[in-house]
């Protein structure tokens, strides 16, 4: 986790979740999250059976020169990206996974910028299923972030956190090979993992996704 907001909203849902495998959503103090709550957002499955803002922190709406309360998560994605977003989210929500995700955002002219998003389970009237609480940053701030929108998403890499530390290999492979679906992008198999070494960690790497699994932060 490179972003100091991401650090600290994982640290906080981790030491309040205590031995459940996610928080409820009315354990949330947004006191103790002050210095992540510009980059924080909440979404919610809605009625077209996707997950969209049901809060979204000014930094965040900022980055995207819109209010994001309402709007849809799924579409912000590239189309070949969403159906692997699909099943990352639903590793959060059915498996209880933590999912952290790099992405480059893409401006009408062009221009470029990577991200960090993380998503963690949360519980809403007894259930996983119909909230997520995240954290967005850029992982630098050029410029013309907040000005120029980011208009296009691709996913760059993820890592994929279970509180039992027991890496679900098929979710990973599921994932990967849908991100993968483009193969000419690197021209090769989103089915043959290659080594990689990512931040200093080993990886593999399906087409241009580099997969990293990690167990429960103590």
């Amino acid at each position: 986790m490179q972003q100091t907001s991401t650090r600290t909203l994982y640290d906080y849902w981790n030491a309040i979740r205590g031995s459940r495998s996610a928080p409820d959503r009315k354990d949330i103090d947004p006191t103790r999250i002050r210095e992540a709550l510009a980059n924080t957002f909440i979404l919610e499955f809605d009625e077209a059976e996707k997950f969209s803002f049901r809060l979204a922190g000014s930094h965040l709406c900022t980055s995207y020169c819109r209010e994001l309360k309402g709007r849809s998560f799924n579409d912000l994605w590239h189309e070949r990206d969403r159906d692997a977003m699909d099943t990352l989210i639903r590793a959060v929500t059915e498996d209880h996974a933590v999912a952290l995700v790099t992405f480059q955002g893409t401006t009408a002219l062009h221009t470029k910028v990577s991200f960090e998003t993380i998503l963690m389970p949360l519980r809403h009237n007894g259930s996983t299923h119909t909230r997520l609480l995240g954290a967005m940053s850029a992982l630098e701030e050029p410029y013309w972030l907040g000005v120029q929108p980011i208009l296009e998403q691709r996913i760059t890499g993820l890592r994929l956190i279970w509180p039992d530390d027991v890496a679900m290999e098929e979710t990973v492979r599921e994932v990967a090979t849908n991100v993968g679906n483009d193969v000419s992008y690197m021209g090769v198999s989103p089915h043959m993992p290659m080594p990689a070494t990512v931040y200093g960690r080993s990886a593999r790497r399906y087409a241009h996704l580099a997969v990293i699994d990690g167990g429960r932060s103590k």
